[in-house]
């Protein structure tokens, strides 16, 4: 049974940084497309960014994250990471990463695309 568990969110002042962690169990990380969303109150889940272990471990992100987030992993540690920097007021929301056997059927792919999910974490940024 695969189970991630989201880590890392907190609250920081606009500028600052975080980095958030998800630990994949029960399979081996290389296997999957794995992805950060994000979603506030009222509002579908948002794709962050997302990286293809099959295809070469090739990443994408959102327009409005480009430049300042970074998706990475440690397959040692079977680990996804969301390093955030520059962070703005607008990024404040609940943080999930979610995993999908095989290789991203898409650049960005949407939630629907993803089997396995964290339990959220929650990144507040004030002004």
């Amino acid at each position: 049974q695969v189970q991630l568990v989201d880590s890392g969110g907190g609250s920081v002042q606009a500028g600052g940084s975080l980095r958030l962690s998800c630990a994949l169990s029960g399979d081996r990380f290389d296997f999957y497309c794995m992805g950060w969303f994000r979603q506030v109150p009222g509002k579908g889940r948002e794709g962050v960014a997302s990286i293809d272990n099959i295809h070469y471990a090739r990443t994408n992100y959102a327009e409005s994250v480009k430049g300042r987030f970074t998706i990475s992993q440690d397959s040692a540690k079977n680990t996804l990471y969301l390093r955030m920097n520059n962070l703005k007021p607008e990024d404040t929301a609940m943080y999930y990463c979610a995993a999908e056997y095989g290789r991203c059927r898409s650049s960005l792919p949407p939630p629907a695309d993803y089997e396995y999910w964290g339990q959220g974490t929650q990144v507040t940024v004030s002004s």
